[in-house]
């Protein structure tokens, strides 16, 4: 089961406020801790002491905390590759790797005796996790996070990003990647458009790129990047993290009737395996259903995105459910009785066949 996690940047924030922060987190269940060590500015000591004092709250709560980490400050706090006890001594979970060595130091990090996780780089698309696998690293040791990006436009498409992370699913290596809350402000860096592996995640609300994610199917655990997600955004991911199952959020039509709403809101959905290219059915509805009445309203032209129930003018058909997957004509036999919430009709095309999906109003 994957994990979720937070982001903390004690160097451009307050102790207090990361100890409140990472208990608020702790609350709703999440088990990871993100934080950046890319550079050191001023008195070195002060600033691992105050890194040493976050990093101990969130060992007391149970939590893991992954240290991000540049070759260039190895040299400056003089850690070396096969010495990582400045990082035990720190009370780190594991070490992010920004930028990577060759394939042999990273292999050979992973058979250091703290047990201390070596996280590389996803992000890159090169064949850089055959060359570390190649050099017999401990694998229960070695995990694979994408990037985030700070700047607009910059982040991952999505295409790149399944060809980058099956690069390390192919070795069940355990993978990460970040998420963008929209209540947070900061992240390690001054400028920020919010912090994403996906640009196509940057403006939604979190639990939206949450379901996409588990759709996906292709990552483990899931961390908001930037600081602070509300708590209305903790108790949100928490919740769409640990759904049995994926929630598809709809805005009913105005006159949508008190069985529509039944078939809608109080029946799990399954997607029938023997797909049209027009529409995705659930037909347990209309066994379910079958004595209710389904007069025909709201027959208007249909548009993909649109939730369709069959109507009394459909003989056997009556009570169905289904989603429209695109613009048809509407015969006066199917009522459209909502649409799917803007933001998430995107996630139509990963909802799977034979699987089994809710559907939520907004």
């Amino acid at each position: 089961m994957g994990k979720l996690g937070v982001s903390i940047y004690p160097e451009r924030s307050t102790y207090e406020k990361d100890a409140a922060y990472l208990d608020l987190a702790h609350q709703y269940g999440f088990k990871r801790v993100f934080t950046s060590l890319l550079e050191i500015k001023g008195n070195q000591d002060e600033v691992v002491g105050n890194f040493k004092k976050v990093i101990d709250h969130a060992n007391e709560l149970g939590m893991e905390v992954m240290i991000d980490i540049n070759p260039g400050l190895f040299n400056q706090l003089g850690v070396t590759y096969d010495d990582l006890s400045f990082f035990h001594k720190l009370g780190a979970w594991g070490v992010r790797l920004d930028l990577g060595f060759t394939g042999a130091e990273e292999a050979k990090m992973t058979r250091n005796p703290y047990g201390i996780k070596i996280e590389v780089n996803m992000s890159q698309g090169t064949n850089y996790i055959d060359n570390i696998m190649s050099f017999s690293p401990k694998r229960e040791n070695l995990l694979g996070s994408h990037n985030f990006y700070p700047h607009r436009f910059s982040g991952l498409g999505h295409d790149f990003f399944v060809m980058a992370t099956k690069k390390f699913t192919k070795y069940n290596l355990n993978t990460a990647a970040f998420i963008n809350s929209q209540a947070a402000t900061f992240g390690p860096w001054p400028t920020q458009d919010g912090l994403c592996t996906l640009e196509d995640h940057r403006q939604l609300n979190l639990a939206v790129q949450v379901k996409h994610y588990l759709m996906m199917d292709l990552i483990d655990d899931l961390i908001i990047a930037n600081a602070y997600a509300s708590e209305a955004e903790l108790k949100e991911v928490s919740a769409a993290f640990n759904d049995d199952f994926p929630a598809i959020t709809i805005i009913p039509a105005a006159d949508i009737t008190a069985d529509e709403r039944k078939c809608l809101f109080e029946t799990l959905h399954s997607y029938r395996g023997d797909r049209s290219e027009y529409i995705l059915r659930s037909s347990a509805t209309r066994e379910i259903y079958r004595d209710r009445p389904f007069p025909a309203h709201h027959t208007v032209p249909i548009q993909r995105g649109d939730i369709l129930i069959d109507n009394v003018g459909y003989g056997q058909y009556k009570g169905e459910t289904q989603i429209a997957l695109q613009a048809m004509p509407n015969d006066g036999r199917v009522n459209v009785v909502g649409h799917i919430d803007p933001d998430e009709s995107f996630l139509l095309s990963y909802l799977r066949p034979w699987s089994d999906f809710r559907m939520v109003e907004k």
